[in-house]
């Protein structure tokens, strides 16, 4: 049987069969225990450190750290730096790497990947140029990790502008020669200028280069210094390799220099840095293409991590061109994609509902045995949901072996966006009896479910469940929490949750403008919006929508249009087809056609169906049929077969009494085989939903039903309720028509809700379409007479009915 102590060395001479951190802890607590025998040499402690690194147990690190008499070597701080930045401590890393170098200790390629995550991670770009400084002057820009570290930090960072200092390439032009009297404090390397000189002068230059610049760091490098300047590093024997006579230095390596110089000498105040004597704003939010191109294309070996990094950090910043030319270069240079490479590229199909590319893409997965990755999978399922190919995104889903909580994420959202709202709410609860924990995107997806069929009770289920998850403080759960509560009719809940919200970012301010617009309080929502503003917080365009719909739907022509000017003068957000929607929606509710048909007429994008059609329906409540045939002869070159404008046209004949160019249309669309969607209501009654259609009979209470809406009708009759049979489209007697009024599917569904619940319970109805004229007025004597809250919501804006008035006032 070996002797214990020669076990021991035998498992620290071999760390890597130390497989878990317990078995980490016991090699230790062995080796304090067997001290002698050599146990207690520093290259096991460090060993040992090394070990409780990989398994990211830092506070073991510190504490063998803190053991050392002497300045540890540099693998002990390789390893407590990796285990901070892996443990999230990036502080932490950054003060043991400054400690490092105080001490003199030279880092080595496997200490600058762990600090690079850092950088990125703190969203310190300066510091993290600094340490590509670093990393050049030891002549290590050439190891595969630390420049695959470099790439993924300036692909997730902004980039300082200060490669203007230099000319773009992957080569300076030209050559350059030394300005003696340059203010050297100013402009550290204002030195180097294109002389047009030949290369012979270089390598004399060089030498001055060399020595200037090792004075510049000399004097550049105060006590608050992030590395220590030392001559040694740009000695010609060092790793630096200034002394490059014959060749030039690259763009990145003056670069990088460039930064650690003046890294100190970068002025805070706008973000702004001086370079030769002018000052260049900071670019926010952009993606620094060359400055990750100019670290891929120095290093000597590129693996697909590499190609990885510069195509996901295309695709993140919206550059989806430059994305899929780095897939085909990755290709060339005969390297095959990985998940990684895939999952990246598909959303760009998504994006560009590109369906045959995105298919392409599936069929290489298959071929390649992809398919069953949980990550390509996923991609694939929001692919095909976002290229409204639900069938396909539901196949990929269900073949695949694998199902994490992303792709359960993925097919809700896709059957949610794609109006499957049914089939998201089945999903959501298989996913639940799958034992799949739902995260916060979780209920962001399926709330739009609950808020799209009014299924109020099933919301609250759902938000009782996230209080006791406790993902009731992301903003994103609260924002659709908010959403649902309002298009579910119970405005006073949205604004509670909103009250209670501890951060309010621009979609919680709008879903709450939204909530106030849908329900008819302007006042309320331009009083948020106004608000908003004060409090700093930025609105985007769904903002401006929202306020647009709160002023369309209150008929404030004129603040309607402060807000439209103020969308592009104030906030240079450029107007969408949703944002002309709405003012030419406002225009023709407040009667003003003519004014609304030039709006439309004169917008910076081409008018789309639904925009004309806002016109087309204001022209129906007017009696403007000469106008409206104007819209529809526009509608009908956008799209022949476009439904509303053979149903809105329909109806202004109707309304003038032109019952023959009615019918005309009528069989018109016959002929072409176009359908007028079919109205339909629904409740919901002790957690089940009934939906009606007009005239239903098929309800397995529609006797009930019948009875109480005759005496209904009675009772409201002698309230002074006198049926308007002119919104009746059929040429039928008046009789008739007071019959197929009166079993309006809006109607029978408040009366179900009357009869199915308690006296002064507040009845909640949805319809699929707006609710129109008379069942409005009768809803209103309904209200009155049973003293209840009757509240509908249509497509296009709630109504709250009580003691015989609307939320509307008659104006919608």
């Amino acid at each position: 049987m070996k002797n214990p102590v020669q076990t021991l060395k035998i498992l620290l001479n071999n760390p890597s069969v130390i497989k878990t951190s317990s078995q980490a802890k016991q090699l230790h607590a062995h080796t304090i225990k067997l001290r002698g025998g050599g146990i207690s040499s520093p290259e096991f402690t460090t060993t040992i450190l090394s070990i409780y690194a990989n398994f990211n147990l830092l506070q073991e690190c510190i504490s063998l750290f803190n053991t050392y008499q002497s300045p540890p070597p540099t693998k002990v701080w390789k390893s407590i730096i990796k285990c901070c930045a892996s443990s999230g401590k990036f502080v932490d890393s950054v003060t043991f790497f400054k400690k490092m170098r105080a001490l003199g200790k030279i880092p080595d390629r496997n200490v600058f990947p762990s600090l690079l995550k850092t950088c990125t991670h703190l969203r310190d770009m300066r510091f993290g140029e600094a340490v590509h400084g670093c990393v050049v002057r030891l002549g290590l820009e050439s190891d595969l990790f630390t420049g695959n570290a470099l790439m993924n930090m300036y692909a997730k960072l902004e980039s300082l502008d200060a490669g203007n200092v230099f000319n773009s390439g992957s080569e300076l032009k030209g050559t350059f020669r030394f300005n003696k009297d340059v203010n050297q404090t100013e402009n550290p390397l204002g030195f180097l200028q294109d002389s047009g000189e030949t290369v012979e002068n270089f390598s004399k230059e060089v030498d001055c280069l060399k020595e200037n610049m090792r004075n510049e760091l000399a004097h550049s490098c105060g006590e608050n210094r992030v590395f220590d300047c030392r001559s040694d590093l740009i000695d010609s024997g060092g790793s630096c390799d200034v002394n490059i006579y014959g060749r030039r230095l690259t763009t990145v390596h003056q670069k990088a220099i460039f930064n650690d110089i003046v890294k100190n000498q970068l002025d805070d105040r706008g973000g702004k840095i001086e370079v030769g004597g002018s000052s260049k704003e900071k670019k926010k939010g952009a993606f620094p293409a060359d400055s990750v191109r100019k670290v891929f294309e120095t290093m000597p070996v590129r693996d697909v991590v590499s190609w990885n990094t510069v195509i996901g950090g295309h695709v993140e910043n919206g550059m989806h061109e430059e994305a899929l030319l780095a897939l085909r270069e990755m290709g060339k240079a005969n390297l095959k994609p990985d998940s990684f490479s895939l999952s990246s590229v598909l959303p760009i199909f998504a994006q560009y509902v590109d369906f045959m590319k995105g298919k392409e893409i599936h069929g290489y997965t298959i071929r390649h045995g992809f398919d069953e990755d949980i990550f390509i999978s996923s991609s694939l399922i929001d692919m095909y949901a976002n290229c409204t190919r639900l069938e396909d995104s539901y196949r990929v889903f269900s073949l695949s072996p694998h199902k994490d909580s992303v792709s359960w994420n993925s097919i809700i959202a896709g059957c949610v966006q794609n109006g499957s709202f049914d089939n998201g709410l089945k999903l959501f609860r298989e996913m639940l009896m799958a034992d799949i924990e739902p995260v916060a995107v979780s209920f962001s997806s399926i709330m739009p479910a609950c808020a799209h069929l009014t299924t109020l009770c099933l919301g609250k289920q759902l938000h009782g469940y996230i209080i006791r998850r406790g993902f009731d403080d992301n903003v994103y759960v609260a924002s659709s929490l908010m959403d649902m509560y309002a298009k579910c009719g119970n405005i006073k809940i949205a604004r509670w949750i909103f009250d209670k919200m501890e951060v309010q970012d621009t979609i919680s301010w709008t879903a709450m403008i939204m909530a106030y617009a849908l329900h008819g309080h302007a006042p309320d929502a331009i009083l948020f919006f106004d608000k908003m503003e004060i409090e700093g917080v930025k609105p985007n365009s769904g903002s401006f929508l929202a306020i647009l719909t709160a002023c369309s739907h209150a008929g404030l022509v004129d603040e309607a249009w402060k807000y439209f000017r103020s969308m592009t003068q104030n906030y240079a957000i450029p107007p969408g087809v949703e944002h002309y929607a709405a003012v030419s929606d406002l225009l023709g509710r407040a009667g003003r056609l003519t004014e609304a048909y030039e709006f439309i007429s004169n917008m910076h994008i081409k008018p789309t169906g639904a925009i004309w059609s806002t016109l087309l329906s204001a022209c129906r409540v007017q009696k403007n049929v000469e106008l409206a045939e104007k819209v529809a002869k526009n509608m009908f070159i956008i799209d022949p077969h476009y439904v509303s404008t053979y149903v809105l046209l329909s109806n202004v004949y109707v309304a003038a009494g032109r019952w023959k160019d009615a019918a005309k249309l009528r069989i018109t669309m016959r002929k072409k085989g176009i359908t007028k969607k079919a109205a339909c209501s629904w409740i919901e009654v002790k957690n089940k939903v009934h939906v009606f259609v007009s005239g239903d009979e098929n309800h397995p209470d529609y006797p009930q039903i019948n009875q109480a809406l005759q005496d209904l009708m009675e009772r409201i009759e002698l309230e002074g309720y006198i049926p308007d049979t002119n919104v009746v489209l059929h040429d039928v007697d008046e009789e008739q028509k007071r019959y197929v009024l009166s079993a309006h599917s809006e109607r029978l569904a408040i009366v179900f809700g009357v009869i199915s619940t308690p006296d002064g319970t507040t009845v909640r109805v949805t319809k699929n379409l707006r609710v129109c004229v008379d069942c409005h007025t009768a809803t209103k004597y309904l209200s009155k007479i049973l003293k209840r809250e009757i509240i509908v919501r249509d497509i296009v804006r709630f109504h709250h009915f009580k003691d015989g008035k609307c939320s509307c006032g008659d104006y919608w």
